[in-house]
């Protein structure tokens, strides 16, 4: 199916979805594809003065870092569902071309940035990693072009921004004479003042990794109102000879800044250290806190997150996002390191601003495929006409999917959250009807192939010896659900349909969120037939695996259907302890659901 678009050429269409395609809005598979040629990658939109959307992305015809890598552009006048074809704003016969972050500025400019093979290098020399010798994409100028028309055209010259040298490029393979850089994410326009992040890298490793680099920003305090693109100013920060850095290791790439309501900058960079790492400047980027991995809350739990894209933005109701993945960070497997994966799902966390700091929400799911090695990464957030969208790509395909707002709001009022949510509520029980051996009528459970389902109570332990059973409602054959106590003093979830079993206990150990001896708890274990994860949340606190294990959330058997078993569960049969409710919902609660209802005791 096609028709014509503005610029008189052929419109893409999404393809038409088959019946059987998830409904689950979640589902990447739902998205709405933007154009490209072949790999593609970082799809970032501006919305234009005419109140279209105008998507800048990295694309070519093979795959990430080989020869004609370019930039490009799109233009949507449907908030995404159909695109124009693509320009160019740099050719794929001239060199590599990347990364490309875009701007608009106060009077309707477009300005673009991105690496620029400026020398054309057909390979990096005198390096001992072989298999980067080839790759060009990495190095050159920072370069910019500018759009007056919307997008539809670009200036036949670039500019380059100057960078002085820091003790990073000096030690590289060319001693400074050639840089090594990369951005990602979107400039920032607060008090006239233009910033963007980027990571300059000092050394290479196999296999083509970058085993050593620095968060680093460019600054312009004349780009909103001087007109003339070569009389643009430029200051790289922060001062001094050193960018942001982890506190461990020696990765700290993709800084990504956002502006706080007192003009404070807030920056979130990766590592390879199982954290994200986080950083305040309050002198317009010159100095930064010291270095240190994000936490939810000043002082408090750390997000743990892998060598990925982890993005912060903020939206016109002074509130943020952060994207990032929920577990911490690399794996072996065969006795290789695994770079850069698990990326599936995409979890986001809301923040208020709160004295000068961004306090974070516990998360959510905003993302997934089902296929666990698809990766998910370099979002854009974009807020129009009181509706929220983000952008994606798997590096061969990108989209575009429409927010909830439901799920944005439940974020950002997490933290007063005191409503008992109903919806879904299929069986309700209070202490008198939970004394031990006590049984109650099953509610029949969703089958998990299209649905999910929810297990909320309040429990005291005397002890967390293992073999105590709170709830059976297994039949003889053992299809059913249960929940137990284990051997690491944890809860876990058993679930069976009779040809599929899997089981997930909540984290183990006394940090925050997992199980004390002699108070009350709140216990939610959640199945969501989407993603087809188990998550817990404890005392409103979402479990990430702390110290003891990589992952909080676990996947189950996407064949998993029907796991109801016995019409009757026994309740605490074995338990030293004493609970005071019990509640199941036929559908996955959000997490922002389960904290509130904490709240609400």
């Amino acid at each position: 199916m096609r028709r014509r678009d503005f610029l008189g050429s052929p419109v893409l269409l999404p393809a038409l979805q088959a019946q059987s395609t998830p409904a689950d809005a979640r589902d990447i598979r739902t998205g709405s594809p933007i154009p490209k040629e072949g790999y593609c990658d970082q799809p970032y939109v501006v919305i234009t003065k005419d109140g279209n959307w105008l998507c800048v992305l990295t694309t070519g015809s093979g795959v990430e870092g080989e020869p004609g890598q370019h930039i490009v552009a799109t233009i949507s006048s449907d908030q995404g569902k159909t695109w124009s074809r693509l320009i160019d704003i740099e050719p794929a016969n001239g060199p590599e071309a990347s990364w490309v972050m875009p701007a608009i500025m106060p009077y309707g400019r477009v300005y673009v940035f991105y690496t620029y093979n400026r020398d054309n290098l057909r390979e990096v020399t005198g390096s001992n990693t072989p298999s980067i010798g080839k790759r060009v994409d990495t190095l050159g100028a920072y370069c910019y072009k500018y759009s007056d028309d919307n997008g539809r055209t670009w200036s036949k010259g670039r500019y380059e921004i100057p960078m002085r040298l820091m003790r990073i490029d000096r030690e590289n393979l060319y001693q400074g004479k050639v840089l090594f850089f990369w951005g990602v994410g979107k400039p920032i326009l607060d008090r006239g003042r233009l910033y963007f992040g980027f990571a300059k890298v000092g050394k290479w490793g196999n296999p083509g990794t970058m085993v050593e680099s620095q968060g680093c920003f460019l600054r312009s305090d004349n780009i909103a109102t001087e007109r003339d693109p070569s009389k643009v100013q430029w200051q790289l920060l922060p001062d001094g000879d050193e960018g942001l850095r982890a506190p461990k290791g020696p990765v700290s790439d993709e800084a990504n800044p956002v502006a706080l309501s007192d003009g404070s900058l807030y920056a979130t960079y990766r590592t390879i250290d199982g954290y994200n790492c986080a950083a305040y400047s309050r002198d317009g980027g010159r100095t930064w806190t010291p270095s240190a991995y994000a936490t939810y809350t000043p002082g408090g739990r750390r997000i743990k997150h892998p060598r990925a894209a982890n993005f912060v933005k903020k939206f016109s109701n002074g509130r943020f996002l952060l994207w990032y993945h929920n577990h911490g960070g690399e794996t072996v497997h065969n006795g290789r390191w695994q770079y850069y994966q698990d990326r599936n799902p995409a979890w986001i966390a809301g923040g208020v601003e709160k004295n000068g700091f961004i306090h974070w929400s516990q998360p959510e799911i905003l993302l997934y495929d089902l296929d666990p090695k698809v990766r998910i990464s370099y979002p854009d957030f974009i807020e129009d006409r009181g509706r929220f969208f983000v952008t994606e790509t798997q590096k061969t395909i990108a989209r575009v999917h429409e927010i909830d707002r439901t799920l944005l709001e439940g974020l950002w009022g997490q933290h007063e959250n005191r409503t008992l949510t109903r919806r879904g509520l299929v069986l309700e029980r209070g202490a008198s009807h939970l004394t031990p051996n006590a049984t109650l009528d099953m509610p029949r459970l969703p089958s998990l192939q299209s649905g999910g389902f929810t297990l909320d109570l309040w429990i005291r332990f005397k002890e967390l010896s293992p073999g105590q059973t709170i709830l059976d409602a297994r039949d003889a054959s053992g299809k059913g659900i249960a929940l137990t106590t284990t051997d690491r003093f944890t809860l876990q979830l058993s679930l069976s349909d009779g040809a599929q079993k899997a089981e997930w206990d909540c984290d183990p150990g006394t940090h925050e969120g997992t199980l004390r001896i002699g108070q009350w708890q709140h216990v939610v274990v959640i199945v969501d037939g989407g993603p087809k994860i188990i998550t817990w949340v404890i005392d409103g606190v979402l479990n990430d695996g702390g110290a003891a294990r990589q992952f909080g959330w676990s996947r189950f058997p996407s064949a998993m259907g029907d796991v109801n078993g016995a019409a009757q569960a026994r309740v605490a049969p074995v338990l030293f302890g004493e609970l005071k409710s019990l509640r199941f919902y036929d559908r996955y609660l959000r997490t922002s659901e389960a904290a509130g209802n904490y709240r609400a005791g």
